[in-house]
Order: C-alpha cells, then structure tokens, then sequence
C-alpha cells in the first residue's frame, strides 16, 4: 500500500518506520522537500514530495500535523476524494487544553475541510513512543477507531492491527468528540501526573462481543 505522511514530526516518523518495516511504501510530504529535516528523511531512505498535490497517488494519506497547520495543510494536498484520510490530530488549545469538544470534534473539522475524503480517527488516543513500540507484558494497547466510511475504516483497522494494537471500532466520526478528550486523558496522566509517557489505554473482555 501506498502511504502518504503529511507531517514529519514524533507521530509521523514513528508510524512511517513500522508501516514500512511491514512492507508498505511510505512516502513523507512537506512543505520543504530539501529542508533539513527532509535530508534527514532522505538518509533514512523515505520518499519526500512536495504537499502541494502529495495526495494523488497516495492509497492511504496520513494527517500527523499541530492543530494549527491542519487546515493549510489539507488545502495543500490537492483532492482528497475518494481517498482514505486518517486523522492523527487533536484539536489542542494548549497541553492542558482542548479547542473543540461536546458539538463537533477536530475529526469533523477534518472531514468538513477535506470534502470528499474518506476520514478515518486513529492513531489519536496515545502517544508517539506506543505507536513506535505498542509492546506490553500485560496485553495489547487499544486503538480507537472512528469513521463514517465502513471500508475505509476496515483498512485502517488493518493498519492499526500490524502495528501491534487491538483495533476497536467506535462507530462514527462523530466519536471523535470522544476519543479527543480520551487522548487530553493520556496528556494529563503521562505528564500532569507525571506516570511517563510508557502508558496506554486497553480494552478487557470478559467475553466474545455481543455480535
């Protein structure tokens, strides 16, 4: 699978590594294809592209950029119809602050700016080093997942899981309003409360799920 990043921070890079190690393509795009950090890239041996247009031979386009880059970036990456958009982001204020919650979600916002894209929630809920490593002695970490596009959150869900996680889906974008309060939740508890960021969420069954 072809996968595009838009945003080369600790989310991106750490999703690119163990997508590639799985046998995807994945390509960084950034608003500084020769910038250093690009090099950097490059040494690495990722593909790095333009943003502008980034997003058409992509089959999956990962969005892993600040709250405040998301609407530029997404104007940026050209069309998006058609094509599967996982939402990395939160919309914080602050460390300490969500900009959005209870009527709408930055989830939405992304769906509402990228008309025709397919948004998938994922990757939103933990931290960096979890999606680089999810390994943990006491089980899987859970993955939320939230979207309205029930193939394209099947292929994310597939993503996920060859990461290590327990994906769990849900149910629609809408969601998102709380999965990012979930995800201020992981913030406060890693370093508010100063439990480190060797953290993360899980789901128990007692059971097979009702269906």
């Amino acid at each position: 699978m072809n996968i595009v990043i838009a945003g080369s921070g600790h989310v991106g890079r750490a999703l690119a590594d163990r997508w590639r190690k799985a046998g995807h393509g994945v390509t960084f795009a950034t608003r500084e294809p020769d910038g250093s950090k690009a090099m950097e890239l490059k040494q690495k041996g990722f593909g790095v592209v333009p943003l502008n247009g980034a997003a058409t031979t992509a089959d999956v386009i990962v969005l892993a950029v600040p709250w405040n880059a998301v609407e530029s970036t997404i104007e940026a990456l050209g069309s998006l119809t058609g094509k599967v958009l996982i939402d990395t982001t939160d919309p914080l204020k602050s460390m300490t602050e969500l900009a959005l919650g209870f009527s709408d979600s930055g989830g939405e916002t992304v769906a509402r700016l990228s008309s025709g894209a397919r948004v998938v929630k994922a990757f939103s809920t933990t931290g960096a080093g979890n999606m680089a490593d999810s390994k943990y002695a006491g089980g899987k970490l859970m993955m939320a997942v939230a979207g309205d596009d029930a193939p394209a959150k099947r292929i994310v869900m597939s993503l996920v899981a060859e990461l290590g996680f327990d994906p769990v889906d849900t149910g629609p974008l809408a969601l998102s309003r709380y999965l990012e309060p979930l995800a201020m939740l992981w913030i406060k508890l890693a370093y508010t409360q100063q439990l480190g960021s060797d953290i993360g969420f899980a789901l128990l069954r007692r059971g097979p799920p009702l269906n």
